[in-house]
């Protein structure tokens, strides 16, 4: 069994070797010398190499006779070479003695043939020498006649498409040196340009601005002449009529043409224009070709992004500059309209260059630069006009930044911030105009005679009714002459405040404002103007010094006029702003509260004045308190020429609401009373005799007198004697010495001295105690001084008991 394995192995190996690459056989013979039947693999690899060399012979035995035939051809081939080698050699000497003349005309041939190429090339080199030159020619006389975006242009397409072709010379490499050198000198000058474009439109933006405010101005005429004309201003022409924009270079330009010449300085003269023709717009004062070429420079010079940075900081600093108000801006309109001008003009430029060029400015610079701007022009305005005082001026400045806001709103710039300052500025002009018409006011109330205005004729009498709206049939009957009711500040009052209603209805136009927002703005300065002003000046008028009782009357009658006058106030306003006074939320006038509250004013001061003149009468009276005889029962000289004097005043009163004139004597009435009476408590007058009380009586009674003869009229009954009842009773009731009745009565609604008060009785008989006492130094010799001393004890004893008993 091992045997058959060995054998197996032996010929698996011997396979190996067959079929292995003799580089790789070392493991296989490794095994095999491994193994333990090395002599018996030995015999079956002679065995194996013995059948291989059968084989071998076997193959050359079958291809000998071939191999024979081959070599018997191959020794006949020789010969035939031989033959052919010596043909060869004869053909070649023949060949070669022939073609001497031959190679001698290819010679010549090839020497004509250099030269022709040579003559080609140098054609060929100064066909693409010669446009170098011609071109840098012309460059150079582009150059000298400063058209450098031609020369720009001619200087890229000889550096890209000229020198390339033309070859390595030397004056190419000079050429080439230049170009640099060309272009640095190219870009500084559009720059140079540039500068004085800027500084130019800087220094005549001023003219400018003006131009541009003109074109709006005169749009703003059309469009109110022709309401369905569409608002566009004409500046806006020049985005259809400005150059191409920056990018797209005509066949002019690339050839070195130039639609505007270098030498422009940036704005153009148009002084000596016609008045006659049209307004100029941004694009006819000022030449934007600096601008343009320069753009077209560095864009060409691939430094677009460095022109767009340097143009718009150039434009910021302006722009700071431009919107810097002088100090003294302030102090004149021209000083306002030159700054307008100016910030107009600035911006008319900007606006120009956003709609002819592609990207120097886009809209959101421009709209941060008006943002900036606006802030600054707004703060500017709020400082400067605060210290304006002169209503005209403001009023004139409104126009002005109005007409400021309608040119730039023209141009697309929101201007919604300058109306909402102007509706700021509306209340600083209000108080303004209110100020002035303090002034106003005063010097009317100042001026007037407070007297009844005399009408002789029909023309006069229809020239104050056309000035103040008085409706009086009765007085229309009468004839002439005759006199109106009031003074002449009814009327010369009333045209100022139409005239006030004007000048507030003057700020409000053109701010776009609907006629409801007007009408409550009227209303509320009207109001201002009749509770704040002229109410003040009412006042003034009538608490001033020397201000007399006819005056005072007066003012109540013109207050009464004026109060029944207001509804006609509301109408004319009404009016004017075509709002109806119904409207819903519309604001009420003030006007009647303001007329009543001065005459309420007028008065108080009438019963003041009234109380006060009295009091100057009572100043006089003079009574002998230590009187010992009964009077003649005749009054007192001082209250006979105060009741004269009352029934002159009260004469006045015909004219006065009935109810003011009845109050007013009611007031004096009781005034009288309260200053005798207090007169008689005087705590300084300590002893009062009989006497002295009987003449204070005969002055009640005349006082009585007058009450009861009706100075006013309108009283009920003795209502005027109410007055002095305090009085009366107390002056009954010790003249009469009815103590009896008053101690029976006290406290009973039946008492005839119901009005007396017991401590009043308390302190008058006290003072006759202290004049018995005092004045009858012999009293207790005499038995009636001694019972009537006894009596006023007793009284007063009864009278405190009374007082305790009602306090208790």
């Amino acid at each position: 069994m091992a045997s058959v394995e060995a054998a197996a192995e032996h010929e698996r190996i011997l396979r190996e070797i067959e079929s292995t690459d003799t580089n790789c056989i070392g493991p296989t013979l490794r095994s095999v010398y491994d193994g333990q039947e090395h002599g018996l693999f030995m015999e079956k690899l002679d065995v194996r190499i013995r059948n291989h060399d059968r084989e071998i012979e076997k193959m050359c035995n079958h291809h000998f006779q071939g191999f024979v035939d081959s070599i018997t051809e191959l020794l006949k081939v020789r010969g035939e070479a031989q033959k052919l080698k010596s043909q060869v050699n004869e053909t070649n000497s023949r060949l070669q003695q022939d073609g001497k003349g031959l190679i001698s005309s290819m010679e010549e041939l090839k020497r004509c043939r250099i030269q022709q190429r040579n003559i080609a090339t140098t054609i060929d080199k100064l066909t693409h020498c010669l446009p170098v030159l011609e071109m840098y020619s012309r460059l150079q006389e582009q150059m000298r006649a400063k058209r450098y975006y031609p020369a720009l242009r001619t200087l890229e397409q000889l550096e890209q498409t000229c020198l390339p072709r033309a070859g390595q010379y030397r004056f190419c490499s000079i050429m080439a040196e230049n170009i640099p050198k060309l272009r640095t000198q190219i870009r500084d000058t559009a720059m140079m340009q540039l500068r004085d474009f800027l500084e130019s439109i800087r220094k005549h933006s001023d003219k400018i601005g003006e131009t541009a405010i003109k074109q709006a101005q005169v749009q703003r005429s059309l469009d109110s002449s022709v309401s369905t004309q569409p608002r566009a201003p004409s500046s806006r022409r020049s985005r259809k009529e400005a150059p191409a924009a920056v990018g797209v270079v005509t066949d002019s330009d690339a050839q070195g043409g130039s639609p505007v010449s270098e030498q422009d300085s940036g704005i153009l003269d148009v002084e000596d224009e016609e008045e006659d023709d049209e307004v100029p717009g941004a694009q006819d004062l000022v030449d934007f070709s600096p601008v343009y070429r320069c753009l077209h420079i560095y864009t060409v010079l691939g430094l677009r992004d460095v022109f767009e940075n340097y143009y718009r900081k150039q434009r910021r600093k302006q722009a700071r500059l431009v919107l810097q108000p002088h100090s003294n801006m302030h102090e004149t309109l021209e000083g306002y309209r030159r700054y307008f001008n100016q910030i107009v003009g600035f911006f008319v430029v900007e606006d120009h260059i956003l709609h002819t060029t592609r990207g120097l400015v886009n809209r959101a610079y421009v709209e941060e630069l008006w943002e900036l701007a606006l802030s600054k022009i707004v703060a500017a305005l709020r400082t400067h006009s605060s210290y304006c005082d002169d209503p005209d001026l403001i009023l004139d400045l409104k126009n002005l930044i109005v007409l400021f806001a309608d040119t730039l709103q023209g141009y697309g710039f929101p201007v919604s911030q300058l109306f909402d300052m102007l509706l700021e500025m509306r209340e600083q002009y209000g108080e303004i105009l209110l100020k002035r018409w303090n002034i106003t006011f005063r010097q009317v109330l100042d001026q007037d005679n407070y007297s009844p205005i005399p009408v002789s004729t029909e023309l006069e009498y229809r020239q104050y009714t056309s000035q103040f709206p008085l409706q009086d049939p009765e007085l229309e009957k009468l004839p002439f002459p005759k006199k109106l009711p009031f003074s002449e500040f009814v009327p010369k009052v009333y045209c100022q405040i139409k005239e006030f209603i004007y000048a507030s209805l003057k700020y409000s136009e053109d701010l776009h404002l609907s006629s409801t927002e007007v009408d409550d703005m009227i209303r509320k300065s009207t109001n201002l103007l009749l509770t704040r002003t002229l109410s003040h000046c009412l006042q003034y008028a009538i608490k001033k010094k020397n201000v007399g009782l006819a005056e005072l009357v007066q003012v109540i009658i013109n207050t009464t006029h004026l109060e029944q006058s207001c509804h006609f106030l509301e109408e004319f306003i009404s009016n004017i702003t075509n709002v109806p006074p119904d409207t819903v939320n519309a604001t009420k006038l003030y006007g009647t509260s303001t007329f009543k509250d001065a005459r309420h004013g007028a008065e108080a001061e009438i019963y003041t004045s009234l109380n006060t003149k009295i009091d100057q009468f009572l100043q006089l009276a003079d009574y002998d308190w230590l009187a010992a005889v009964q009077g003649v029962g005749t009054a007192s000289d001082y209250l006979i020429d105060l009741i004269a004097f009352l029934k002159s005043t009260f004469s006045v009163f015909t004219n006065l609401p009935g109810k003011v004139a009845q109050t007013a004597c009611m007031s004096a009435c009781k005034h009288i009373a309260t200053s005798l009476m207090q007169l008689l408590l005087d705590p300084e007058i300590r002893q009062i005799s009989m006497g002295a009380l009987h003449q204070l009586n005969a002055d009640v009674k005349e006082c009585e007198s007058f009450a009861r003869a009706g100075p006013v009229a309108g009283f009920q009954g003795d209502t005027l004697l109410l007055a002095f009842s305090d009085l009366r009773q107390l002056l009954d009731l010790f003249t009469q010495w009815d103590w009896s009745t008053y101690l029976a009565d006290y406290g009973k609604s039946t008492c005839k001295y119901l009005r007396v008060n017991p401590h009043t009785a308390l302190a008058l008989l006290e003072k006759m105690k202290e004049m018995s006492r005092k004045n009858n130094v012999f009293a207790q010799f005499r038995k009636t001084d001694r019972d009537r001393q006894k009596l006023i004890d007793t009284i007063i004893k009864q009278l405190r008991n009374l007082i305790a008993q009602h306090h208790a």
